[in-house]
Protein backbone atom coordinates (compact mmCIF):
# COMPACT_ATOMS: atom_id res chain seq x y z
CA UNK A 1 0.00 0.00 0.00
CA UNK A 2 1.28 3.43 -0.83
CA UNK A 3 1.59 6.23 2.02
CA UNK A 4 0.07 9.28 0.25
CA UNK A 5 2.30 11.14 2.52
CA UNK A 6 5.18 9.72 0.92
CA UNK A 7 4.94 9.80 -2.63
CA UNK A 8 7.58 11.65 -4.10
CA UNK A 9 6.86 13.91 -7.07
CA UNK A 10 9.74 15.07 -9.99
CA UNK A 11 9.23 18.74 -10.69
CA UNK A 12 11.65 19.45 -13.64
CA UNK A 13 12.13 23.20 -12.50
CA UNK A 14 14.97 22.03 -10.24
CA UNK A 15 17.46 21.59 -13.45
CA UNK A 16 16.37 24.90 -14.85
CA UNK A 17 19.61 26.28 -13.89
CA UNK A 18 22.36 23.88 -15.02
CA UNK A 19 19.99 22.58 -18.39
CA UNK A 20 19.26 26.13 -19.86
CA UNK A 21 23.63 26.49 -19.75
CA UNK A 22 23.92 22.79 -21.18
CA UNK A 23 21.38 23.13 -23.92
CA UNK A 24 22.50 26.61 -25.16
CA UNK A 25 26.14 25.31 -24.73
CA UNK A 26 25.75 22.26 -26.40
CA UNK A 27 23.41 24.02 -29.45
CA UNK A 28 26.00 26.73 -29.91
CA UNK A 29 28.89 24.52 -30.32
CA UNK A 30 27.35 22.43 -32.84
CA UNK A 31 25.59 25.61 -35.11
CA UNK A 32 28.53 27.41 -35.19
CA UNK A 33 30.96 25.53 -35.75
CA UNK A 34 29.20 23.62 -38.35
CA UNK A 35 28.56 26.97 -39.74
CA UNK A 36 31.89 27.68 -39.68
CA UNK A 37 33.04 24.45 -41.34
CA UNK A 38 30.73 24.17 -43.85
CA UNK A 39 31.17 27.97 -44.64
CA UNK A 40 34.88 27.80 -45.67
CA UNK A 41 34.01 24.19 -47.20
CA UNK A 42 32.21 25.80 -49.70
CA UNK A 43 35.16 28.38 -50.40
CA UNK A 44 38.46 26.65 -52.15
CA UNK A 45 39.70 26.21 -48.97
CA UNK A 46 41.82 23.20 -48.23
CA UNK A 47 40.89 20.14 -45.89
CA UNK A 48 43.74 21.90 -43.21
CA UNK A 49 42.57 25.29 -43.40
CA UNK A 50 38.71 24.01 -42.50
CA UNK A 51 40.51 21.65 -39.72
CA UNK A 52 42.31 24.57 -38.20
CA UNK A 53 38.66 26.98 -38.39
CA UNK A 54 36.81 24.35 -36.70
CA UNK A 55 39.41 23.85 -33.92
CA UNK A 56 39.64 27.77 -33.16
CA UNK A 57 35.81 27.73 -33.49
CA UNK A 58 35.68 25.14 -30.15
CA UNK A 59 38.57 26.64 -28.64
CA UNK A 60 37.39 30.33 -28.42
CA UNK A 61 34.01 29.48 -28.85
CA UNK A 62 33.93 27.42 -25.39
CA UNK A 63 36.14 30.12 -23.65
CA UNK A 64 33.26 32.96 -24.92
CA UNK A 65 30.45 30.75 -23.65
CA UNK A 66 32.00 30.98 -20.46
CA UNK A 67 32.97 33.96 -19.93
CA UNK A 68 29.70 35.59 -21.33
CA UNK A 69 27.82 33.13 -18.90
CA UNK A 70 29.70 34.26 -16.14
CA UNK A 71 29.42 37.94 -16.40
CA UNK A 72 25.32 37.52 -17.35
CA UNK A 73 24.41 35.23 -14.33
CA UNK A 74 26.82 37.78 -12.10
CA UNK A 75 24.54 40.56 -12.71
CA UNK A 76 21.77 38.27 -11.95
CA UNK A 77 23.16 37.09 -8.87
CA UNK A 78 24.28 41.07 -8.25
CA UNK A 79 20.81 42.22 -8.82
CA UNK A 80 19.49 39.21 -6.29
CA UNK A 81 21.61 40.37 -3.65
CA UNK A 82 20.63 44.13 -4.05
CA UNK A 83 17.11 42.86 -3.47
CA UNK A 84 17.57 40.33 -0.70
CA UNK A 85 19.67 43.33 0.79
CA UNK A 86 16.64 46.16 0.33
CA UNK A 87 14.19 43.62 1.78
CA UNK A 88 15.67 42.76 4.79
CA UNK A 89 15.93 46.03 5.19
CA UNK A 90 12.39 46.88 4.78
CA UNK A 91 11.37 43.87 7.00
CA UNK A 92 13.79 45.72 10.02
CA UNK A 93 12.04 48.72 9.39
CA UNK A 94 8.53 48.15 8.22
CA UNK A 95 7.63 44.89 9.06
CA UNK A 96 3.66 45.95 9.69
CA UNK A 97 3.84 47.40 6.06
CA UNK A 98 5.47 44.20 5.16
CA UNK A 99 2.96 41.77 6.48
CA UNK A 100 0.32 44.01 4.73
CA UNK A 101 2.21 43.29 1.59
CA UNK A 102 2.13 39.63 1.80
CA UNK A 103 -1.26 39.45 3.09
CA UNK A 104 -2.21 41.69 -0.48
CA UNK A 105 -0.12 39.36 -2.36
CA UNK A 106 -2.07 36.08 -1.11
CA UNK A 107 -5.70 38.09 -1.71
CA UNK A 108 -4.78 38.58 -5.18
CA UNK A 109 -4.26 35.03 -5.54
CA UNK A 110 -7.54 34.02 -4.42
CA UNK A 111 -7.16 33.89 -0.13
CA UNK A 112 -9.98 35.65 1.59
CA UNK A 113 -8.66 38.86 3.73
CA UNK A 114 -8.82 36.85 6.90
CA UNK A 115 -7.07 33.95 5.66
CA UNK A 116 -4.49 35.60 3.21
CA UNK A 117 -3.70 37.92 7.02
CA UNK A 118 -3.21 34.47 8.50
CA UNK A 119 -0.94 33.37 6.36
CA UNK A 120 1.08 35.89 6.13
CA UNK A 121 1.86 36.13 9.76
CA UNK A 122 2.39 32.64 10.06
CA UNK A 123 5.02 32.55 7.24
CA UNK A 124 6.83 35.81 8.36
CA UNK A 125 7.25 34.10 12.01
CA UNK A 126 8.45 31.06 10.68
CA UNK A 127 11.03 32.63 7.86
CA UNK A 128 10.19 36.00 6.61
CA UNK A 129 12.65 37.32 4.65
CA UNK A 130 12.37 33.46 2.80
CA UNK A 131 8.67 34.32 2.38
CA UNK A 132 8.74 38.01 0.79
CA UNK A 133 11.63 36.68 -1.37
CA UNK A 134 9.72 33.90 -2.65
CA UNK A 135 6.06 35.34 -2.48
CA UNK A 136 7.05 38.80 -3.46
CA UNK A 137 10.07 38.83 -6.01
CA UNK A 138 9.76 35.51 -7.29
CA UNK A 139 12.93 33.75 -6.02
CA UNK A 140 13.82 30.53 -4.90
CA UNK A 141 16.35 28.04 -4.70
CA UNK A 142 15.71 26.49 -8.01
CA UNK A 143 16.04 30.07 -9.96
CA UNK A 144 19.33 31.31 -7.79
CA UNK A 145 22.16 32.63 -10.15
CA UNK A 146 25.06 30.68 -10.04
CA UNK A 147 27.76 31.88 -12.16
CA UNK A 148 30.62 29.59 -12.18
CA UNK A 149 28.14 26.78 -12.22
CA UNK A 150 26.52 28.28 -15.34
CA UNK A 151 30.09 29.46 -17.24
CA UNK A 152 31.56 25.74 -16.85
CA UNK A 153 28.13 23.69 -17.65
CA UNK A 154 28.13 25.87 -21.37
CA UNK A 155 32.23 25.99 -21.74
CA UNK A 156 31.92 22.10 -21.47
CA UNK A 157 28.91 21.65 -23.46
CA UNK A 158 30.05 24.25 -25.82
CA UNK A 159 33.37 21.78 -26.48
CA UNK A 160 31.09 18.62 -26.58
CA UNK A 161 28.94 20.21 -29.24
CA UNK A 162 31.71 21.49 -31.31
CA UNK A 163 34.08 18.80 -31.29
CA UNK A 164 31.00 16.44 -33.13
CA UNK A 165 30.80 18.13 -36.92
CA UNK A 166 34.37 19.01 -36.00
CA UNK A 167 34.92 14.84 -36.06
CA UNK A 168 32.39 14.55 -38.63
CA UNK A 169 34.88 16.66 -40.91
CA UNK A 170 37.88 15.09 -40.14
CA UNK A 171 36.57 11.88 -41.40
CA UNK A 172 34.99 12.84 -44.74
CA UNK A 173 36.83 13.13 -47.89
CA UNK A 174 37.10 17.08 -49.02
CA UNK A 175 34.85 17.29 -51.52
CA UNK A 176 32.03 15.37 -49.16
CA UNK A 177 32.89 17.75 -46.26
CA UNK A 178 29.48 20.34 -46.96
CA UNK A 179 26.76 17.86 -47.24
CA UNK A 180 28.46 14.99 -44.36
CA UNK A 181 28.69 17.64 -41.53
CA UNK A 182 25.46 19.86 -42.84
CA UNK A 183 23.75 16.31 -41.81
CA UNK A 184 25.33 15.26 -39.16
CA UNK A 185 25.33 18.85 -37.29
CA UNK A 186 21.09 18.40 -37.78
CA UNK A 187 21.17 14.95 -36.46
CA UNK A 188 22.62 16.01 -33.70
CA UNK A 189 20.48 19.22 -33.01
CA UNK A 190 17.84 17.09 -33.85
CA UNK A 191 19.64 14.24 -30.91
CA UNK A 192 20.10 17.49 -28.39
CA UNK A 193 16.72 18.90 -28.73
CA UNK A 194 14.98 15.65 -27.68
CA UNK A 195 17.38 15.43 -24.77
CA UNK A 196 16.90 18.68 -23.54
CA UNK A 197 12.93 18.57 -23.90
CA UNK A 198 12.79 15.16 -22.35
CA UNK A 199 15.24 16.54 -19.08
CA UNK A 200 13.27 19.50 -18.64
CA UNK A 201 9.46 17.94 -19.36
CA UNK A 202 8.36 19.49 -22.78
CA UNK A 203 7.18 18.42 -26.24
CA UNK A 204 10.03 16.58 -27.73
CA UNK A 205 8.87 17.05 -31.60
CA UNK A 206 8.23 20.71 -30.88
CA UNK A 207 12.16 21.05 -29.81
CA UNK A 208 13.65 19.32 -32.38
CA UNK A 209 11.64 21.23 -35.05
CA UNK A 210 12.99 24.58 -32.94
CA UNK A 211 16.93 23.59 -33.10
CA UNK A 212 16.97 22.12 -36.64
CA UNK A 213 15.31 24.60 -38.21
CA UNK A 214 17.37 27.37 -37.01
CA UNK A 215 20.24 24.91 -37.71
CA UNK A 216 19.68 24.62 -40.75
CA UNK A 217 19.14 28.36 -41.93
CA UNK A 218 22.45 29.12 -40.04
CA UNK A 219 24.15 26.12 -42.29
CA UNK A 220 22.80 27.83 -45.53
CA UNK A 221 23.45 31.36 -45.39
CA UNK A 222 27.12 30.46 -44.21
CA UNK A 223 27.34 27.64 -47.01
CA UNK A 224 26.57 30.46 -49.74
CA UNK A 225 28.14 32.95 -48.17
CA UNK A 226 31.09 30.64 -48.15
CA UNK A 227 30.60 29.61 -52.08
CA UNK A 228 29.79 33.27 -52.67
CA UNK A 229 33.40 35.30 -51.34
CA UNK A 230 35.30 32.07 -52.74
CA UNK A 231 34.27 32.44 -56.17
CA UNK A 232 35.27 35.96 -55.82
CA UNK A 233 38.62 35.17 -54.68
Amino acid sequence: MTDKHSRFELHFISRIGWLRAAVLGANDGIVSTASLIVGVAASPADKATILLTGVAALVAGALSMAAGEYVSVSSQADTESADLARETQELRDFPQAEEDELTHIYVERGLELDLARKVAVQLMQKDALKAHLRDELGMSDHTEAKPVQAAVTSAVTFAVGAFLPLLAMIFSARDLIVPVVSVCALLFLAVLGALGAISGGANVTKAVLRVTFWGALALAVTAGIGRLFGAVV
